[in-house]
């Protein structure tokens, strides 16, 4: 997407009065403005970590009912130092991912480059692996590593027992269970467990501040207190060590008040659109129904004339459909990510069939 194209479609976002996927974009005055709500903005800020830093690692940790937490920088880098640190205590240097995962398609390989890690698949199949292909892993291998959900095969989640399955699996070939979970707060609805239960089932877990909750950047690393002792050092060698960080903790703190407690609202509501857009002539959703607030929907239209009609709606009715079309393997058929967040909440079953035939009617006069 060129400069041009993106600017253009953020302004035109910003301006609608009606949002079906995702959120309308804040200006940086307005993120500003919203840092009050995560702690107070009269006390010091931290060095190197400490104060309103350590008060997210504090609530992280137990949210996720572990020793003790990190706060990191960026996803990329706390992930890197759980599977050095899983390498490091078996002396196995194999890590087991999926080829659709964060690790393997968003990371440019970092575990490979940066620490000399090697990966193994144990399914190719759009889904995490079960606990039989884990236990069938020719080489001995250091962490296991389950995304949940696992975005690029449309933000699937195992059920319980197949995740309960899996990390038993792991833990009997000797390895550690690293659970990716950026996006682990929207999976817990599906799962029907509390964060704890899941973060139970493994060794470490990564969680994204900016993705779900709407925090500025940043992750946590959760685990022992062992885990938590070679994180520090090791984001310190990463480069992660950085002088102040308040903006970034205390717009987590604010997203885990604010957004973590809708999201079983969003879940919910995010099956009716996928209803809805389901019954539109050539849709197909998928999962269906979503295991999440987030889906996949596939249209048979070329991308970009998808999104051509979604930014003409946008600017011409100031209603906010689906953008961000790929083309797909099947000639024809598109696809985009659907977010379903508060301003979706009072979009009805009708509501999302009578725009969306609005929506296609822009795609077929072009």
């Amino acid at each position: 997407m060129s400069h041009n194209t993106r600017q253009r479609r953020l302004a035109a976002q910003r301006a609608c009065d009606r949002i079906l996927s995702g959120s309308r974009p804040a200006t940086m005055r307005e993120r500003l403005a919203d840092l009050a709500a995560g702690g107070d903005l009269d006390g010091q800020p931290d060095f190197y970590g400490d104060g309103p830093v350590t008060t997210l690692e504090e609530r992280v940790a137990e949210l996720l009912g572990t020793e003790a937490a990190v706060f990191f920088p960026t996803g990329t880098m706390a992930q890197q130092v759980a599977l050095r640190y899983g390498a490091e205590h078996s002396g196995h240097p194999t890590v087991a991912l999926h080829p659709l995962g964060h690790l393997e398609v968003h990371e440019r390989h970092a575990y490979a480059n940066l620490s000399g890690l090697r990966s193994t698949w144990p399914t190719t199949e759009p889904r995490n692996p079960t606990a039989a292909e884990i236990s069938a892993l020719a080489d001995p291998v250091s962490s296991v590593v389950i995304e949940l959900p696992l975005r690029d095969a449309g933000f699937v989640l195992p059920t319980w027992d197949e995740l309960a399955a899996a990390s038993a699996a792991a833990h009997s070939i000797g390895a550690r269970l690293h659970l990716d979970g950026a996006r682990l707060w929207e999976s817990t609805p599906y799962l029907a467990h509390t964060l704890s239960e899941i973060a139970d089932l493994a060794d470490s877990t990564y969680v994204s501040f900016y993705k779900t909750i709407g925090g500025l950047s940043g992750a946590a690393l959760a685990g022992t207190e062992q885990l938590a002792s070679y994180a520090r050092v090791w984001r310190h060698r990463y480069g992660g060590q950085v002088f102040q960080q308040w903006p970034a903790a205390l717009s987590a703190l604010a997203g885990l008040d604010r957004e973590l407690p809708r999201i079983p609202e969003y879940v919910r509501h995010a099956r009716t659109v996928a209803t809805a857009l389901a019954a539109l002539p050539g849709a197909l959703v998928y999962p269906e129904p979503p295991h999440t607030q987030r889906f996949r929907l596939f249209l048979p239209h070329p991308a970009q004339a998808l999104d051509d009609a979604a930014l003409a709606l946008a600017e011409d009715e100031k209603v906010w459909f689906a953008a961000g079309w790929q083309e797909t393997d099947v000639p024809g058929m598109a696809m985009t990510e659907i977010t379903v967040a508060d301003p979706a909440l009072d979009w009805t079953t009708e509501d999302v069939t009578e725009i969306g035939a609005r929506f296609l009617s822009r795609v077929q006069d072009r």
